[in-house]
Formats: C-alpha cells, structure tokens, sequence
C-alpha cells in the first residue's frame, strides 16, 4: 500500500474505532490494483502482446481457469493500468513525399455476461471506444459493424480488445466469429473457465494461459492483503485467514466472501479484530458451490430488488415461484407486477443465480412445485445492497 492510500484510509476513518473500514474494497466482487500472487501470469500476458509496442498486432490470447482463480482479476487490472497510458502520436515511416504517424495502441475491456448477440458485441465494443452514446435499437447490426471498421480501417496501432467471463455470456462462437469482420489491426484477450478445446478457441488464438486455483499460502495472502486494505489494523490473524483459506479450497471468490462475512458479524458486534467464531459462523453460512457475486451485481436494479426480497422471504413464501412473485409484489405494490417479477425469477433460475427446486409433497397431479433458493452468497449481496 503506497502513502496516498494509508492518508485516504485515515480520511474515511469514522470518529470511534471501526473494524470494517471499507465495504466495497472487501467485496468479493471487487478487483484490486495489483493482483496477490499473480504476478507471473500477468508478466506472461503482457509479453504475449508484447508487439502491439512496436506497431505490431499480435495473435490472439485465452486466458483460462477454475472459477475463483483470479482470471478477471488480472484483466481487469492489466486493462485498467494499460488504459491510462498516454495517448501519443509518433512518426514511424518518412517518404519523399509524406510522414506515416503511428498512434498509441486502444485497449478495450468488454464483459461477456452483457453480450448474447452480433448487435450486443459490436455495440458494446463502440460504446467503449466512441464519446458519442451509441443507440441501443432502431440500428442495423451492419451499421454499427461498419463504423468500427471505418474507425480502424487505416488505423496505424494495435486495438486490443478483452472479453472476460465468456463462458457466461451467449454462445462463444458468436462473440469470436465477430472479430472475424474487423480490420487486421484488432486482436482479442478471451477470459473463461472451459478449456481452449472446450471453448472452441484452440485455432483461432496464438496461446493459450491456464490459471490454476490459489495454493493455500497463496489465498492466505490474498486474505491479508484485503483485510489490510479494509479493515483496522491486524484485525485477521493469520490462523484466521489460513482457517478460510483451507475451506475455500483455492478458490479466492468463495474466501473473499467468507472474509467479507466474518468482519460483518465482528463488526456488528463492535469488535476491533475478528474472533475465531466469526470465521467458523462466516464458513457454516456460505456455500462453495455459490455461483459468482459479480453476475448478481451487475443485473439490473430491478432483479436486485426482486433478490432482496426474496432472500429475506420465509419458506412459505418461496414454496413456489407464484407465491414468490406474490410475496414480492406485496412488499412493491407500486413497482413490479406479479407477472414481471415470475419472469424474473424464471430468467435467474435459468442462467443460475437461483435454483428451482421441487418440492417433496405435491397434489399427485401434473407438475411438482418448485420453491426458489440463492445459489450465491446471501449475507454479502445483503449487505452490499443495504449500503446502496
């Protein structure tokens, strides 16, 4: 941690003591500047793309690995450092009769959760490289696909373009076969957790990076240096953080969380470090086959609201999707329709956020009911949603 931060930690400190410093820094869905104990992946990424320095377009590159590994860790703080580079233009070429400029290669991070179509991909991709807002309908696919490529048509640098998480997005062919109809000069970054095999990307990328799951040490690390970021000094002890290392099993997202978890509870009960029994209540209440926290987060505020009520709902309530839609349009009355919140939970029960679970007892006739449960980490997204 560098001085700015130490000073910007004692800003935000409150008057009394606090052990939870900084909610959103301990979030498992956050990403930090520097990745813990990913440095040699990071230094293997950037020799890949190496040539987009010297004016050259690289080959493609798939980065891959079990969830929680730190894949869009790296990514996203590889991304956020190579975009503040300065921009610059440089001669490169002189003719008898002219200067060719060579200009700063572009950097594009895209999320894969949010593209399901050709329309999706090539605006996503514009909205990231234009000022201008780009329309979300009332546009051809083709429009969009021809301004990009009139944008780097003659361009005379590298577009380096990251997809992350394309294993949640639509099919992955559709996303990969969309660069097929941009300039030369683009390459991409694919993220996922399938197998280059798997994924179908074995022939169309240079290399391929395999990530695997946190050693222990290496999660103990992780731990310390977000408690260190977010929470009062030496408030996890290292048997702590190796405790829900061990139960997480190298897997960063499901530790951060059991962390994130721990601190709450200590927290509430105004502690200044965290007790073994705020560990062990943390680990007994998450699940490590939770699905991510991000993917909850970045749905629209309506589904979040539909969550919420949800989570807190008691089991009558969640016996079946219709008295789950009718439980949480009584608390909205005004916001949301039965019918909108049952295709809600239709949707999430479809991409796994939640799970459709049928029910012992049932009439005899036709179709069990299914009641609705969270397959992600509850007590974090509760939390973070009441700080909203």
């Amino acid at each position: 941690m560098n001085l700015e931060d130490r000073i910007r930690r004692r800003q935000r400190r409150d008057d009394g003591p606090a052990l939870l410093r900084e909610y959103e820094t301990l979030s498992p869905a956050a990403h930090v500047e520097n990745p813990v104990g990913r440095g040699p992946t990071v230094e293997r990424v950037l020799n890949h793309f190496d040539p987009i320095f010297d004016g050259r377009t690289p080959s493609n590159l798939y980065l891959h690995g079990p969830p929680g590994s730190g894949k869009s860790a790296v990514a996203t703080a590889l991304w956020r450092n190579l975009d503040r580079l300065p921009t610059e233009t440089r001669p490169v070429i002189h003719t008898s009769t002219r200067v060719q400029r060579r200009s700063s290669p572009t950097f594009v991070y895209l999320d894969g959760r949010r593209i399901d179509s050709e329309f999706a991909f090539y605006r996503a991709l514009l909205s990231a490289v234009e000022s201008d807002p780009v329309p979300s309908s009332g546009v051809r696919t083709s429009t969009l696909r021809d301004r990009l490529r009139d944008r780097w048509q003659s361009a005379h640098a590298s577009v380096v373009v990251a997809v992350d998480h394309l294993d949640d997005g639509g099919p992955q062919t559709t996303v990969l076969d969309c660069f097929e109809s941009l300039p030369e000069c683009v390459c991409w970054l694919g993220i996922g957790r399938a197998t280059p095999e798997a994924a179908a990307v074995r022939d169309r990328v240079g290399d391929a990076i395999r990530l695997d799951a946190y050693h222990h040490q290496q999660l103990v690390d992780v731990l310390s240096a977000r408690a260190s970021a977010a929470m009062s000094e030496r408030a996890l002890a290292h048997q702590q953080a190796r405790a829900i290392a061990e139960w997480a099993d190298g897997d960063a997202h499901h530790a951060l969380a059991a962390l994130f978890v721990a601190a709450d509870r200590a927290d509430s009960r105004e502690r200044t470090r965290l007790a073994d029994e705020d560990v062990r209540s943390a680990t007994e209440r998450l699940s490590t086959d939770a699905v991510s926290l991000a993917r909850v987060l970045e749905l629209p505020d309506n589904r979040q609201v539909v969550l919420r009520e949800l989570i807190d709902a008691d089991a009558t309530a969640r016996s079946s999707v219709a008295a789950a839609a009718e439980a949480v349009a009584a608390s909205h009355p005004a916001a949301l329709s039965e019918g909108s919140i049952k295709r809600f939970i239709y949707e999430m029960a479809e991409t796994g956020i939640l799970e459709r679970v049928e029910t012992v007892a049932g009439t005899g006739h036709g179709r069990r009911p299914s009641s609705v449960e969270a397959r992600f980490h509850v007590p974090v997204f509760r939390r973070l949603f009441d700080l909203r």
